[in-house]
């Protein structure tokens, strides 16, 4: 990467940025301004146009600080390239060359790593040949007529009094008893099992609770996702996952667990339960929050076909009176630059109402009401990007 790639870069986010006011007005002509559903729509525009999409993090990353320290992945170039117009991001580069810049084919080698291969070949070419100088064997082959020359009848004989010394030693050394091998195989064994008692204990003595949930007013599975936080003293919350239809398994050896249930459209729950006279096999239910159910259902609910504009309408009427016109509304990001962002009533009506693919991916996160009106809500837009 070069300097000139990044002042490339700020080329192309400019081209970009012309691209889409051609067919849109967005809250700011420019784009380091956007935000929310600017950024909604410009996502939608370039999966129609360059078949390809970025995440809300890499948009933040990229677009809302000018000049950039880095370059993006080269499929984000090639994508961004492709919507701006050009075949490649080497394509767009060769269209806007510098004063004095040369544009070399992306496959060759460079200057440095031409004169890099050079010099490893020519040293390579240039190592001294080395050979193994044969071993010395004088000095073994003296050693050996020596050893030919002793009178082997002598090496014979002072072997048969080393092997007669050692029959008489074993005859003197006494037999070991039984009862001193048995006593130690029992202690050896003992030790063995007090050392795997204590390795698992935990195993041992735990036990394993399962708890499923059912919908309190149609008595059946709970089929949404649910969270459930343990808590334990002077600890931090554990929090757990439940996928939709699955029970919680929790295998402990804890005298009592409390547990705070919640789902995108259930009441919350908490739970506490003594653990010396419960049962391992449980069933809670969940009672559905008729505010949490309409607002998940109107958030994720597909506008399309010929009655759409009539449909919008309801919904938005709908969603006017279910939330206060005070409602404190956060959006949450990935982004290491933007976390949050507080929208409006009219703002959060609108996104939820325009129909995008988007949509399929928002969350609540949290809700909270108050005198009959939603007065809480933080949601996040999970967008993943598709190019990795």
């Amino acid at each position: 990467m070069t300097d000139l790639d990044l002042l490339h870069f700020e080329q192309l986010k400019k081209d970009v940025q012309a691209q889409y006011l051609k067919e849109y007005t967005p809250s700011y002509d420019e784009i380091s301004k956007w935000k929310g559903i600017d950024i909604i729509y410009f996502q939608e525009d370039l999966r129609k146009k360059a078949k390809g999409n970025i995440s809300e993090k890499s948009f933040y990353t990229y677009f809302k600080s000018s000049p950039v320290s880095k370059l993006p992945r080269i499929d984000m170039l090639n994508l961004l390239s492709i919507y701006a117009g050009y075949d490649s991001w080497y394509d767009f580069k060769k269209n806007h060359l510098f004063a004095g810049e040369l544009l070399s084919d992306e496959k060759d080698l460079s200057d440095d790593e031409l004169k890099e291969l050079e010099k490893t070949v020519s040293s390579a070419l240039n190592l001294p040949k080395t050979e193994e100088e044969p071993k010395k064997t004088v000095s073994s082959n003296e050693e050996n007529t020596v050893l030919q020359e002793n009178n082997t009848e002598n090496q014979i004989i002072e072997k048969k009094e080393t092997i007669l010394e050692s029959s008489k030693i074993s005859e003197i050394k006494p037999p070991k008893k039984n009862y001193q091998r048995t006593a130690w195989i029992a202690a050896a064994s003992v030790f063995v099992i007090l050392l795997g008692l204590l390795g698992f204990k935990d195993e041992i003595f735990q036990k394993t609770y399962v708890y499923c949930f059912t919908d309190a007013d149609r008595n059946l599975n709970v089929q949404r996702d649910i969270e459930i936080k343990v808590i334990k003293e002077n600890e931090s919350p554990i929090l757990y996952r439940i996928k939709p239809g699955e029970c919680f398994i929790y295998p402990t050896k804890d005298k009592t667990l409390k547990m705070q249930i919640s789902s995108t459209v259930y009441e919350d729950l908490e739970v506490n339960r003594n653990l010396e006279n419960a049962p391992e096999e449980e069933t809670i239910e969940l009672k559905p929050d008729d505010y949490k159910m309409a607002l998940y259902y109107f958030s994720i609910k597909d506008i399309n076909g010929e009655n759409s504009e009539q449909l919008i309408k309801q919904k938005r009427k709908q969603l006017e009176n279910l939330i206060s016109n005070t409602a404190t509304i956060t959006q949450v990001y990935d982004s290491d630059i933007y976390g949050l962002e507080t929208l409006d009533k009219q703002d959060y009506i609108t996104l939820v109402t325009t129909p995008t693919t988007s949509l399929k991916n928002l969350n609540v996160i949290e809700m909270k009401k108050d005198k009959g009106k939603i007065v809480s809500i933080k949601f996040k837009i999970s967008n993943h990007e598709n190019n990795k």
